[in-house]
């Protein structure tokens, strides 16, 4: 059985392919056509998908989308009969967006290239939420957990939660229209000035410069209740205006401002993006990311109390927020957390799919790793690497190595300082880089995120570089030894190990850890290993590969990345790629050693 799983006509497009339950591929459409966050249809994803899995359109047996205007039909109508008045721009605007989906098979087939009749597979709609709860449990290691998810909207709910057993989820209660933690987040994220889409990751950095000094007001903008939470309404305009939606400069998805002028009347004008931060701005953005937790372990707590788990699987934008992630663990009840990769709705093409191959009995497949993306033989490296010599001739020395060679010297750059790309396998699954399409650099350079900043990433300087560490050395470096496989947890750093971390210890002392395991990525754990032979540090300095774009998919882009930065190697595959500068430096580090 074969099913197409899509998240379409909305941010973060994404195709999945399943086989008889199994996972097959799952892409972003943001990593192929080069806009982030891709909202539209992922034709260049679902392509990419088949061709990893070598199948074609005709082949499939199921397409799922994470879509379904059938769902909450009862909370829809009483709002509606409650709101009259003010319903009919809102619905307006919904329907344009829905306009879209019209016809999904014309579309599928128009992307494969394929005429109408060449579809066979019925196309099936999922909740949004369901699609989320089913991307979080189906794909985790529990055979029984709590399952919570938490986003802006999707069908008309911004949060659900339930139980997981087996193959089924079983929903419990949600949250529904107008009330919600995403719209909260991003609309206070919109007033101080982080205002395209995706910025919310940007204010969790933030928040940690700034105190909670607005937390009684913020206590009364969310209310938390035995259902769940409400917002007050006077300060936000998605109930009475909609959300407008449209493209920015780049090409990335955008939505006019979602708070009301009653925010002004009470903070004063919102910051303008690229203007100076103002201890307002600090403030607002500590006390919003403490409401925030607030709520977060508000409801991980009533599910904890109803259900009586330890366990509990999370999905939607907002459990992108690993500090909220991270207390989870300390204080709501649950022992065990699991967040898969693409938490965000980019994971409803998994889970949309996952849930239909649950449905038809298959069993479930674990994701113990996120390489689930495009990847590339030793000689289609080789050439894009032939080709861009020819162009750059003399810029730089090419190595071919075995994998313990390519493994030494890059461990040497890094522990001498050097900023390394490093582009391995299948690309990732979700907007983290985890060790496939990565830069790695010395966690305990006192510099290193300054020369990050200032030869590749250009990020504002507020904003926390993660670390990877070898899983079993977690407790010995950070106040935790709950693994975090995918970089959605932050962790306190031990306070005798903050200087030998300096370069990912954030202000308040904390990592976004991603905990590396042999078996989950074997190369990308054995250079973590060969760092610490050199340095006595088993973690990296790891941050995504890209400059200002979406993440590398290509050795072309790779290249090309590292061709207009000051990198100083990339090690792509087999291959280790050096300026003439940097490729002195191993050599003479190891004549000296020999010396000595």
């Amino acid at each position: 059985m074969l099913v197409l799983g899509l998240n379409a006509f909305h941010a973060d497009a994404a195709a999945a392919l399943y086989r008889d339950g199994r996972l097959v591929a799952a892409v972003e459409e943001e990593r192929l056509n080069r806009i982030k966050h891709c909202a539209g249809f992922p034709a260049l994803a679902v392509q990419e998908v088949l061709r990893i899995g070598g199948v074609g359109l005709e082949d499939l047996d199921e397409v799922a989308i994470a879509r379904d205007g059938r769902a909450n039909l009862r909370q829809r109508a009483a709002y509606v009969l409650r709101n009259l008045r003010g319903i009919t721009r809102v619905a307006r605007k919904r329907l344009k967006d829905r306009a879209g989906l019209a016809d999904l098979e014309t579309l599928l087939c128009e992307a494969c290239g394929r005429p109408r009749h060449a579809l066979r597979a019925r196309v099936q709609r999922v909740e949004h939420h369901l699609a989320h709860a089913a991307s979080a449990f189906l794909p985790s290691s529990f055979e029984r957990a709590a399952v919570l998810t938490m986003d802006g909207f999707g069908d008309f709910a911004s949060a659900l939660w339930g139980v997981g057993e087996g193959n089924r989820i079983r929903p419990l209660g949600r949250v529904t229209y107008p009330h919600s933690l995403g719209i909260l987040y991003t609309a206070i994220c919109q007033f101080i000035g982080f205002d395209r889409y995706g910025d919310e990751g940007k204010v969790m950095g933030l928040a940690p410069f700034g105190k909670p000094s607005y937390a009684e007001f913020f206590s009364r903008l969310l209310r938390l209740t035995d259902t769940g939470y409400e917002l007050d309404l006077e300060y936000f305009t998605h109930h009475t205006e909609g959300v407008e939606t449209g493209k920015d400069e780049y090409g990335s998805p955008s939505f006019a401002p979602l708070y009301s002028p009653a925010l002004a009347r009470k903070f004063g004008p919102p910051r303008v993006r690229g203007a100076e931060l103002a201890p307002r701005d600090l403030d607002l953005a500590a006390s919003l990311q403490q409401r925030l937790e607030e709520a977060f372990l508000h409801l991980a707590r009533l599910l904890q109390r109803r259900t009586g788990l330890t366990d509990l699987c999370l999905a939607g934008g907002v459990t992108l927020n690993g500090v909220a992630n991270g207390k989870l663990l300390e204080h709501s009840g649950f022992s065990r957390l699991w967040v898969q990769p693409a938490a965000g709705d980019d994971g409803t093409a998994v889970g949309a799919a996952a849930l239909l191959c649950a449905q038809a009995g298959h069993p479930r497949h674990e994701m113990i790793h996120a390489g689930w993306g495009s990847s590339f033989s030793r000689e289609e490296i080789r050439r894009e690497l032939a080709a861009a010599a020819a162009e750059h001739s003399g810029e730089f020395e090419i190595r071919e190595l075995p994998e313990a060679v390519l493994l030494d010297q890059t461990a040497a750059l890094v522990a001498e300082g050097k900023v390394v790309g490093w582009f391995q396998g299948a690309m990732e699954w979700g907007p983290r880089a985890l060790g496939h399409r990565s830069i790695v650099a010395h966690p305990g350079h006192p510099g290193m995120k300054d020369i990050l900043n200032a030869r590749i990433k250009q990020r504002e300087a507020f904003r926390p570089f993660a670390p990877s560490i070898l899983a079993e050395r977690l407790p010995e470096y950070f106040e935790s030894s709950h693994p975090s496989p995918f970089m959605l947890l932050v962790y306190r750093t031990r306070q005798e190990k903050r200087e030998a971390l300096c370069a990912v210890d954030h202000v308040d002392h904390t990592g976004r850890v991603q905990t590396v395991t042999r078996d989950q990525n074997p190369r990308y754990y054995g250079l973590i290993e060969a760092f610490e032979r050199r340095t006595g540090l088993p973690v990296l300095l790891n941050t995504s590969f890209n400059e200002n774009e979406p993440i590398v998919c290509t050795p072309r882009e790779a290249l090309e990345c590292f061709l207009r930065t000051r990198m100083d190697a990339v090690a792509l595959g087999d291959f280790l790629c050096l300026r003439r500068a940097a490729a002195a430096a191993p050599a003479a580090a190891e004549a000296g050693r020999a010396r000595a």
